[in-house]
């Protein structure tokens, strides 16, 4: 009797359930009780029979046909077809790491060739061949990321990363297949290990040559950073700023915003004057080399800019703590630049007035009680002044209240 329960029994023909099969990271996150909104399947179904339950085929140059369909309920399901069930076990095998090699049918049938259960649940990572890193390189970079969220690479494993230089191998895959495994990486639960282990095994010098430097570099001068180099004070913030939240983006900042600090002439170490104003074209640089989103390289760019006068908010005027709030506003980092500035030093919080702040300076003229008739009977270049004494005003109304 099936006791198997999954939403996808829903979507398919229940006539179907013992020909279509969960498989690879679905079968794994299922059986780990873990949520998914993708879903990897293999089908031993007649190929003109995938378009009438909704696929598309995808015929990619250099990998075998996949077809997609996107759910509004279950979300993207990705489906590889077989043309017979004695494939299966071959299949698993060419697959990365044996918790990666489980399928699961509908009907709720297990195969599990390599005992991945096993390695599941001692959160293990085993790869399912010895070529399995000489026919796809990106898997050593996954795997590094499965670390980073908690799984113990058996000894095999790390050692055939560590046998041989993987540069050249690397370097010939897209930078975007890196950069989606980084963002995964950025969220897990020691994000910090992902970099730690890059540099440990000399991995991805060509996509994030950048990281490579940063054990050279020192943060500052030792008696505001006692930690030394650049790589353990980022490193540091990193874990400060992921104990309080699990943005992706926002831990990105946090690793790289002392980016301007690899522009600094070492002359002049330990000091790093100018450095977050340097920042901002170097984060905007880095964000292009690694094809990420253009909102991810505003991000960066402007909290290296900004970070370093947050962290000066007692000695501020008000009107330049309403500029920083009005650019970090318009951004996107408005919540993003007060966890990571705190986060810059130990004992760092968020400064009270933040919030207040940037509710004041994203107001506008009506919400500021400044009448349409007031602008119009000024001159032009007078009203930017007149509408930040306003907002001074209304700030320290606020202040004498409180």
């Amino acid at each position: 009797m099936n006791t198997l329960q999954h939403p996808l029994q829903q979507f398919f023909p229940q006539q179907y359930h013992d020909l279509i099969l969960m498989v690879g990271g679905t079968v794994r996150d299922f059986l780990l009780q873990q949520p998914a909104s993708d879903y990897d399947l293999i089908a031993v179904l007649p190929e003109e029979l995938l378009p009438l339950l909704g696929f598309r085929l995808v015929a990619g140059k250099t990998t075998r046909p996949v077809w997609f369909h996107h759910d509004a309920q279950l979300g993207k399901l990705e489906l590889i077809r077989l043309d017979d069930l004695c494939q299966l076990d071959a299949d698993l095998s060419c697959r990365d790491f044996t918790i990666n090699a489980i399928a699961l049918s509908l009907s709720g049938r297990l195969y599990d060739p390599l005992n991945g259960q096993h390695d599941l649940q001692q959160r293990l990572l085993r790869l399912c061949s010895g070529r399995s890193f000489a026919e796809d390189p990106l898997r050593i970079i996954r795997g590094i990321r499965f670390v980073a969220d908690g799984w113990r690479m058996v000894p095999e494993t790390a050692q055939l990363i560590q046998q041989q230089d993987w540069s050249a191998q690397l370097a010939c895959l897209p930078v975007e297949r890196f950069s989606r495994e980084m963002i995964k990486a950025l969220a897990a639960n020691r994000a910090e290990r992902f970099f730690e282990l890059m540099i440990q095994y000399r991995l991805g010098t060509d996509w994030l040559p950048e990281l490579f430097r940063m054990p050279d570099i020192p943060a500052g001068p030792l008696q505001h950073h006692p930690e030394g180099d650049l790589l353990t004070h980022c490193l540091q913030v990193l874990q400060r700023v992921a104990a309080v939240t699990p943005d992706p983006l926002t831990r990105f900042c946090a690793f790289f915003h002392d980016i301007g600090k690899l522009s600094t002439d070492p002359a002049l170490y330990p000091k790093h004057h100018g450095h977050d104003e340097a920042g901002f074209k170097l984060a905007l640089n880095l964000c292009k080399q690694l094809c990420l989103p253009a909102e991810w390289g505003r991000a960066l760019a402007w909290t290296s800019r900004l970070h370093g006068k947050l962290n000066r908010w007692p000695e501020l005027r008000d009107a330049t703590r309403l500029r920083i709030a009005d650019q970090a506003h318009k951004a996107g980092i408005s919540r993003i630049l007060p966890v990571v500035s705190a986060a810059d030093k130990p004992g760092n919080s968020t400064p009270e007035q933040w919030f207040q702040v940037l509710e004041v300076a994203t107001m506008n003229s009506a919400q500021l009680g400044i009448g349409r008739d007031q602008l119009e009977a000024m001159q032009v270049q007078h009203r930017p002044d007149f509408i930040l004494q306003q907002r001074i005003r209304l700030l320290r109304s606020y202040e004498d209240v409180s």
